[in-house]
């Protein structure tokens, strides 16, 4: 078991990492709606190796069988490297290379609210986000919250990836 989330979780850290990053390597000017697609889409391309991790250690190290909660587990530990390559990405572009990030993204959201509210609400909500930011706006918080993002759907995708696999 070792070895293949070793080599798979390594695949999966990789292309976090890269397709987190792809659209910034290439020099992309990416809108924030945008962004966030492009962001989603890379981490559940990298939590791929999930399913496959599982499927190579069902197949070729434990002769064709593996549990439920066998193959949620070496789903979690391939995921758990796949949110270190996203996480660790997103640190360094927050805290490097766009240290303004998280105030040009409440600009965008405040411009946003400013076309389906009314003033009043746009008020409220602007004065809540600002507080938000302020309060989680730090590139190791914002982090913390990608790597949280991709544990959960990796927990998803090695749940589903499971129920698919298992066989006794």
């Amino acid at each position: 078991m070792k070895s293949t989330v070793l080599k798979y979780g390594i695949y999966a850290l990789l292309s976090g990492f890269i397709l987190f990053g792809l659209p910034f390597f290439l020099g992309m000017g990416v809108d924030f709606d945008y962004g966030e697609l492009i962001g989603y889409t890379s981490m559940v391309l990298s939590l791929l190796f999930v399913y496959f991790g599982i499927k190579h250690y069902r197949d070729k190290v434990n002769e064709g069988k593996v549990s439920l909660g066998k193959a949620i587990a070496i789903g979690m530990l391939i995921a758990l490297f796949s949110a270190i390559g996203v996480a660790f990405f997103d640190y360094i572009y927050t805290s490097q290379i766009n240290p303004d990030f998280a105030d040009e993204y409440l600009e965008y959201s405040i411009k946003k609210m400013e076309t389906s509210l009314t003033a009043e609400e746009v008020k409220i909500q602007s004065a809540a986000l600002r507080q938000q930011m302020k309060d989680y706006g730090s590139p190791s918080f914002m982090a913390f919250m990608m790597f949280a993002s991709v544990m959960i759907l990796g927990l998803i995708i090695s749940l589903i990836s499971g129920l698919i696999l298992q066989r006794k």
